[in-house]
């Protein structure tokens, strides 16, 4: 996952590995140098500040570092003789908190504390900004994650009215005929569609002129859990060796049932309250 922030007019990315965000450095020092941002870089790597505090970070939350070549880099840094570059940092010491590639799309990335340590070494001003803009989209993250598991939460609740609760107002689905009990569908998905909606895509495309799509593309938040129940039966009575016709049943019996419940149930509406739906 990539995503950019807005710092003092400069676009910064910040993508995330494993549960890491990684800064772009390259993009940092833009502000310092927009013409040659990898020279900035380099230049902060041969500060021996810089590399103390890289070999810390690695030694602290890399048990793979390679700690003899960190201490040579460590002793070397701050000569005139001394350089550095990121790929050189990562290839030698096996860190893991620099990320480079080369390309159009390449450059250098840092782990969010290497990350704001650079950013103070090129403006303490850009940094404060920096860090406040990545708050900002670590919190809008967070908010958009805890409304998935809200909505996960509400659809949990869905399925367990399914299972617990009985038919208590008219069936929904219509009940199936007996021409359409025994005719013989092509696929799967049209079985499902009789069983749920009464009718196989090409009827519903046959009756339908102004709509484009499919008959699934229309189906209310209802037809869509009940037709995921079913198509989990479905495979389940397929291993079973059960017949089509006796698939087609209960399946209908099954959507009949679940439809039926699902319309009454409140859980259905605080989802929709959650899509910004409530109208009160």
């Amino acid at each position: 996952m990539k995503k950019n922030i807005e710092v003092q007019g400069i676009s910064v990315a910040v993508k995330k590995e494993d549960t890491a965000e990684y800064i772009s450095l390259t993009d940092i020092a833009k502000y310092k140098n927009a013409d040659a941002p990898a020279d900035v870089i380099k230049n902060w790597l041969r500060n021996k500040d810089t590399i103390e505090f890289l070999g810390l970070w690695e030694k602290i939350n890399n048990p793979h570092s390679k700690l003899v070549e960190i201490d040579q880099f460590k002793n070397q840094a701050g000569s005139n003789a001394f350089t550095m570059s990121p790929k050189k940092w990562i290839e030698n010491t096996n860190a893991i908190g620099l990320k480079s590639s080369s390309g159009k799309y390449g450059g250098t990335f840092a782990h969010k504390d290497i990350a704001f340590e650079f950013a103070s070494w090129v403006s303490a001003e850009f940094k404060l900004y920096l860090i406040k803009e990545f708050q900002r989209l670590i919190e809008a993250e967070n908010t958009r994650l805890n409304l998935e598991w809200t909505v996960s939460r509400t659809l949990a609740k869905i399925n367990y009215h399914i299972h617990t609760d009985s038919i208590k107002r008219n069936l929904i689905p219509k009940v199936l005929t007996k021409q359409q009990q025994t005719q013989t569908y092509a696929s799967e998905a049209d079985l499902l569609n009789v069983a749920l909606f009464s009718q196989t895509a090409k009827e519903w495309r046959d009756n339908v002129f102004d709509k484009e799509g499919n008959i699934r593309d229309y189906a209310t938040l209802e037809q869509l859990l009940v037709l995921a129940n079913m198509e989990s039966l479905n495979a389940e009575y397929i291993k079973a060796g059960m017949s089509q016709g006796e698939r087609l049943v209960n399946l209908n019996r099954i959507a009949i049932e679940q439809m039926k419940v699902l319309t009454e149930v409140s859980a259905v509406t605080e989802l929709n309250k959650l899509g910004g739906n409530d109208d009160e």
